[in-house]
């Protein structure tokens, strides 16, 4: 098992191009991380990477080596997850990515009854508002709300999950209640948006009497971390597009109110993304179960009435 704990600690240096990162991806610490990659190199007779100071990257090498050992990699947890299957007892390791609010509040929660219905099973999960990419960030399953960006992967629809534009009443006596996303422009409404490295969507997709728009809100707030956003909201500081989920508490209590209310935020979906061959490992095949049927419950009872365009 060493040479192969050395493949793996190999390909997550490769994909996250740190000695550091791969040695807490896989918890171990930086002088083991080393000593196999140097271990590995040695069994080659070749260098797998050029370190300086500063810097790590692979060599020619290195570039030659990564796609058969991801592929032995590929091999042995296919085989793991056959017999895993064949005996019922599903155990190792389960990688899962999920956006911040969605993990906080919908996976979290019911992630110690998951481990206690199947002890052999841990699960290590990522929370980011950022796109993840599933393979090369070794991910089995990666929960999503809105349109994933790569088209090749499965997808496992869980709601369509309402959103609401909302903000403190305070705001709303300082500012005025805007009516439309129209409104929202002329009047110069502080827009907090959720904008994160890479993200390509600056408008807010509104439903109007002519069918979705998209309105080219601006303002001074942003942020890649959604419940800043709402906590910006909850001061009084601007207007957040949140998932009625995130913010059903508030909206209940007072905190929070719905505004323009005429031309309310399209829904979009709550998904699970994941490859074709992590469908068949039985871990992932029975988080993705345990977890869709708590989150869809829990979405369907959170819907809030919104008032919608005017004919």
């Amino acid at each position: 098992m060493s040479y192969l704990d050395n493949i793996r600690t190999f390909v997550r240096v490769y994909d996250l191009g740190s000695m550091s990162a791969a040695g807490r991806d896989l918890r171990i610490s930086p002088a083991v991380t080393s000593a196999r990659i140097s271990q590995l190199e040695d069994h080659l007779g070749v260098r797998l990477f050029q370190r300086t100071t500063r810097n790590l990257s692979p060599t020619e090498q290195g570039k030659a080596f990564y796609p058969g050992a991801v592929a032995v990699l590929d091999a042995v947890d296919e085989a793991e997850a056959q017999v895993t299957h064949l005996t019922e007892a599903p155990r190792g390791s389960l990688f899962v990515a999920s956006p911040l609010g969605v993990g906080r509040r919908l996976l979290a929660p019911h992630v110690p009854e998951f481990l206690a219905e199947y002890p052999e099973i841990d699960v290590r999960l990522r929370l980011t508002d950022r796109s993840v990419d599933l393979t090369t960030e070794g991910l089995d399953l990666a929960f999503f709300i809105g349109q994933p960006e790569d088209s090749t992967l499965r997808i496992r629809k869980i709601a369509d999950c309402q959103r609401v534009l909302c903000t403190a009443p305070d705001y709303v006596a300082r500012r005025g209640m805007p009516k439309t996303g129209a409104d929202l422009i002329a009047d110069k409404h502080e827009c907090l948006n959720l904008r994160f490295p890479g993200a390509t969507e600056f408008q807010w997709m509104l439903v109007t009497p002519d069918g979705p728009k998209r309105f080219a809100v601006s303002g001074r707030f942003e942020c890649d971390d959604g419940d800043v956003l709402t906590d910006w909201a909850l001061s009084g500081q601007g207007i957040a597009m949140k998932p009625v989920f995130e913010v059903a508490e508030h909206l209940k209590s007072g905190r929070l109110v719905p505004v323009a209310t005429e031309t309310p935020p399209v829904s979009v979906q709550m998904a699970c993304l994941y490859t074709h061959r992590r469908h068949q490992d039985p871990k992932a095949r029975l988080f993705m179960d345990f977890m869709i049927e708590r989150i869809s419950k829990v979405v369907r009872v959170t819907e809030y009435p919104v008032a919608g365009p005017k004919p």
